[in-house]
């Protein structure tokens, strides 16, 4: 696989769907993953093709995990992760207010969020009473599994 074909896999992938792909030929191998951390692409080949290749690599996964930034900061506190693969929405519809704002103490049992699979609307429950210190995720946007998505202390 030549410099010029590798450029469009990751121009194709970049614009599709997928969330994995992995190509293999002979000594070269190419695999990508887009998750929470953006698009992250690992490349091992042949000594002569290594080179080219990593140039081609970095500027894509060094674009995607600034826009992340946020997300993978250390935090302070208890974390609620996400218990699934979906799309974060903070409220149950785009004109009623979120189920919780920074700041909100929150019961044992009360919505958090509703995550979106498959165009199922699950909703995510507070395990533990707490407060909520920092919301993650920006409403709309895509989670992986285990993801976290608040930050609380709990009560």
């Amino acid at each position: 696989m030549d410099f010029k074909d590798i450029k469009e896999l990751i121009r194709v992938f970049d614009k599709s769907e997928l969330n994995k792909l992995k190509v293999k030929e002979g000594e070269f191998e190419i695999s990508m993953q887009r998750g929470f951390e953006g698009v992250v692409t690992t490349v091992s080949a042949a000594p002569a093709v290594a080179a080219p290749v990593a140039a081609v690599s970095a500027p894509v996964a060094t674009v995607n995990v600034a826009s992340t930034e946020t997300a993978t900061t250390a935090k302070s506190g208890d974390m609620i992760n996400s218990p699934m693969v979906g799309t974060f929405y903070s409220s149950p519809s785009p004109e009623s207010p979120a189920f919780v704002n920074v700041g909100d103490t929150v019961k044992k049992g009360q919505t958090l969020c509703i995550l979106e699979a498959m165009k199922i609307m699950n909703e995510v429950e507070a395990e533990f009473d707490c407060k909520i210190l920092e919301i993650l995720v920006k409403d709309g946007s895509p989670v992986e599994y285990d993801m976290p998505i608040f930050v609380v202390e709990k009560l």
